[in-house]
């Protein structure tokens, strides 16, 4: 950049002193021009064209001209130099005014390039560069509350199935107080069980319409990571036992990290339950953690369909959902790997996906000691 307006000052620089030598230029060849022609006589001859006789002529010709020609020379030399100048000054004017209109097409949304002046060539390239990445934004922003909006309408018509079948269950208990004790336990069930699934819908709601004002404040402590590892694990054996899934963690002992538990755990949270949902039938979900140098890294790997390139592109965007033939009782909000990502960066750490062959791999690196090590 700064190469560029060394660039840019040196062309105009160029351009302002062409006027003292565009002028200088002028004044020799009308010098020339006026050596060549008998001056003296086509003075004269003017000056007698408007009533001066001969030797008036002469006399306002030696006394006015012959005698000044070093002044007229000057004053021929200054108004030259002041048109050259004055063109110069304007050509360069509208140069700018032509870059002032490039930066205020930054903001159509037409898909003509901006065009600049060629001395301003560099930041031709930058605008059009900032242009396409802003109409890249607003895409992605429209395209995420597209998805936003669509799962809002699942959602609010999802919460109507658990709700129907929560009154209707308790009506029947509620008409019926000698119904039979295993059948009266079976209702009880399936109405606790729709209960816990409308509680998990709401909170789905209340996750989207949290997402864009909350503030990640970290409260980080030494997190012992064989401990948090082990735990979450242990939480997702019924989730993964009745498709014969496991899981199992890898980490050496003793390995900590300078982390807000709540938020790390959270994070580990949203990946196991990706990896719970998308891994197959009879699979291991592993889950290890080893210190490289000043960070440690932690990886996350399910055994399962591969996920496309551009989806993977895509995967930590907020209400992104890998499937979206899914329906919202499995898929959730689309909120958990967005989510997951926001409280890795506030560690000052980053998180990857990769997946090839069937195996698809979450991989976190976060400073050991919690300072940020991103450039």
């Amino acid at each position: 950049m700064k190469s560029d307006a060394t660039a840019l000052r040196r062309k105009i620089l160029l351009r302002l002193m062409l006027a003292p030598i565009a002028a200088l230029a002028a004044f020799f060849l009308l010098w020339a021009v006026a050596s060549l022609l008998p001056m003296a006589g086509v003075i004269q001859s003017v000056l007698r064209a408007v009533g001066m006789s001969r030797d008036t002529a002469y006399n306002v010709y030696r006394y006015l001209f012959a005698n000044n020609l070093s002044l007229w020379a000057a004053v021929s030399f200054i108004l030259l130099f002041i048109a050259a100048a004055y063109v110069a000054v304007r050509l360069t004017s509208r140069s700018f005014v032509r870059m002032s209109e490039g930066v205020d097409r930054l903001l159509d949304e037409g898909d003509e390039p901006i065009r600049l002046p060629p001395e301003f060539d560099f930041l031709e390239a930058r605008l059009n560069e900032a242009k396409n990445e802003l109409r890249r934004r607003q895409q992605v922003a429209q395209q995420a509350e597209m998805r936003k909006n669509d799962l809002v309408v699942y959602l609010a018509h999802d919460i109507k199935t658990p709700l129907t079948s929560v009154i209707g269950y308790l009506s029947l208990l509620d008409e019926a107080p000698d119904m039979p004790s295993p059948q009266r336990a079976r209702y009880i069930g399936i109405t606790l069980e729709k209960a816990y699934r409308l509680e998990q819908l709401i909170d789905e709601f209340f996750d989207i319409t949290r997402f864009n004002l909350q503030t990640i404040r970290l409260d980080r402590e030494p997190v012992n990571l064989p401990h948090m590892l082990a735990q979450m694990a242990d939480e997702f054996y019924p989730m993964l036992a009745p498709q014969g899934k496991a899981a199992r963690v890898d980490c050496e002992e003793g390995l900590t990290v300078d982390a807000d538990p709540d938020k790390l755990a959270r994070v580990l949270n949203n990946i196991l339950k990706n990896a719970a949902a998308y891994s197959d039938p009879n699979t291991v979900v592993s889950i290890s953690a080893r210190r490289e140098g000043n960070s440690v890294h932690i990886a996350v790997e399910n055994q399962g369909k591969t996920i496309p390139k551009q989806k993977l592109d895509s995967i930590f965007e907020k209400f992104y959902r890998l499937d979206t033939a899914r329906s919202s009782h499995t898929g959730g909000a689309g909120l958990g790997l967005a989510i997951a990502k926001e409280i890795v960066e506030a560690h000052g750490g980053q998180i990857s996906v990769r997946s090839e062959a069937g195996t698809t791999v979450f991989e976190i690196e976060l400073p050991q000691d919690g300072t940020s090590f991103r450039g």
